[in-house]
């Protein structure tokens, strides 16, 4: 893959990785410059790697009211959520539910080739019809007609606030006659099937506009919503976008930003997945893929007998496996600290234990350095889009703006959500305090909840049975 692993010293070979990775201000800026001509290039329907998609919805009022089942369909779970919206920017979760796509057990698995929709979504009209059953209890929760948001995570043609098309599947998912197919229908259609005649679809929407309505709901400077978790995508309120009267969100699908300087890993990974060339920003950021590009580096320099090198038996197999290293397991390794004395013995019996791995503690030290370098990428990337996206609603910074950002990969990997407002501090400088960035857990299912209010048009006139 690269030289500097069969020739180079340890030293000279962490030197060059650090160069590799690192995204210094005058690159952060110049990348935030890149994604910003891809925003306007899209806009203007030029050639652009980012598809900017219009939602068809603006943000809330904060007053929308009512009980909404909101379906929220990610790259690893289908989550059901029976959310009670109380107005004066509150809500409560009635019942909800989560099933993975894939059974860690291998008992069942939507997400393969030899899967048709018909069984995909038969799977999800099940689990709305689960946490229904709730309501039988609570006449509160009764009602005619349930209004359904859906946040959909996968790029869609979208026509109207129901009628989105998939594009493509992104995230590793192949099941079949979904593409091309309007989502909400074959959803619709499987509810039927399960004479859930009083659940109806009536949104759907990308998990980062979710996110957005979701934290707009309480927060009225919110107009930038972002998933960084399994996989990495942006949207943005557009105040200004040709052929609408009022401002709409834009679900840009920014993964697909390609205008990267990525390395020769970054090229191993994208030609060995479904799809080489495209989602390229995605794969060099998001917890799908940031465990890959690790493994990618330690079996090279494992190879070169550089790393894990005190055993007698080779590399670890674990690297020769791949996606047997994970995003969680780098999360593990940062934040494991060395016991008193310095001594990593904890972290060197579970690499011994799970990967099958001899390490010194020169070992340990380079493997958090690499991971680090990884995450901390990783996160100025997203910071870099994020600036370009400021640089587009704002340039001047006069007004306060809240990024509202949801995923595991934010919220669970050491350092992540710091390394994102550092970068931000970084290029924005005095400026930086009319940004705040923040967590908004699960906000995509809430914020499908919210867009199922505002297309409904009910203000707490939801009639019982």
């Amino acid at each position: 893959m690269t030289l500097q692993a069969q020739t180079g010293d340890p030293d000279n070979i962490m030197k060059k990785l650090r160069q590799q990775f690192a995204v210094p201000l005058s690159l952060l800026l110049e990348i935030a410059g890149k994604f910003h001509g891809e925003i306007l290039n899209g806009l203007a329907g030029n050639k652009s790697s980012l598809k900017m998609l219009p939602s068809y919805l603006s943000k809330p009022s904060g007053e929308e009211t009512g009980v909404f089942p909101a379906l929220d369909f990610g790259g690893t779970n289908v989550r059901v959520r029976l959310l009670h919206l109380q107005g004066c920017r509150g809500f409560s979760v009635k019942r909800q539910k989560s099933m993975p796509l894939r059974d860690r057990e291998g008992l069942y698995d939507y997400t393969g080739a030899s899967v048709a929709a018909v069984e995909l979504f038969d799977f999800i009209a099940g689990i709305i019809e689960d946490v229904l059953k709730c309501v039988a209890e609570e006449p509160s929760l009764q009602c005619e007609l349930y209004p359904l948001g859906h946040t959909f995570s996968f790029g869609t043609y979208q026509t109207g606030a129901n009628d989105a098309v998939l594009i493509n599947w992104t995230k590793e998912i192949k099941t079949q006659g979904v593409e091309g197919q309007n989502i909400n229908r074959l959803l619709a259609d499987a509810l039927l099937r399960r004479n859930l005649f009083h659940v109806k679809p009536v949104v759907i929407l990308n998990d980062t506009v979710g996110t957005l309505l979701a934290a707009a709901y309480c927060d009225p400077y919110a107009d930038i919503g972002s998933i960084c978790g399994t996989g990495h995508n942006t949207c943005y309120l557009e105040q200004h976008a040709a052929a609408y009267q009022e401002p709409v969100i834009i679900n840009m699908e920014s993964g697909n930003f390609d205008l990267l300087p990525l390395t020769p890993y970054d090229d191993a990974l994208d030609q060995n997945s479904g799809k080489p060339g495209e989602q390229r920003l995605e794969k060099a950021v998001s917890g799908r893929y940031l465990g890959e590009l690790a493994r990618l580096i330690l079996k090279e320099l494992a190879q070169a007998g550089k790393l894990f090198s005190g055993g007698d038996t080779g590399p670890p197999a674990v690297l020769e496996q791949p996606y047997a290293v994970s995003t969680k397991n780098i999360a593990f390794i940062l934040e494991s600290e060395p016991a008193a004395g310095g001594k990593d013995e904890g972290l060197v019996k579970w690499l011994r234990d799970n990967w099958g791995a001899a390490c010194s503690n020169q070992d340990i030290a380079a493997l958090r350095e690499i991971l680090s370098m990884i995450a901390e990428r990783s996160a100025r990337f997203v910071a870099a889009t994020y600036l370009g996206i400021l640089r587009h609603i704002d340039p001047a910074l006069t007004s306060r703006h809240t990024i509202a950002v949801d995923g595991s990969l934010y919220e669970k990997m050491p350092g992540y959500a710091d390394c994102i407002a550092a970068a931000l501090s970084e290029a924005l400088q005095e400026k930086a305090g009319m940004i705040k960035v923040k967590l908004t857990k699960d906000g995509s299912g809430v914020g499908a909840a919210i867009a199922a209010a505002t297309i409904a048009g009910r203000s707490g006139s939801r009639k019982t049975v």
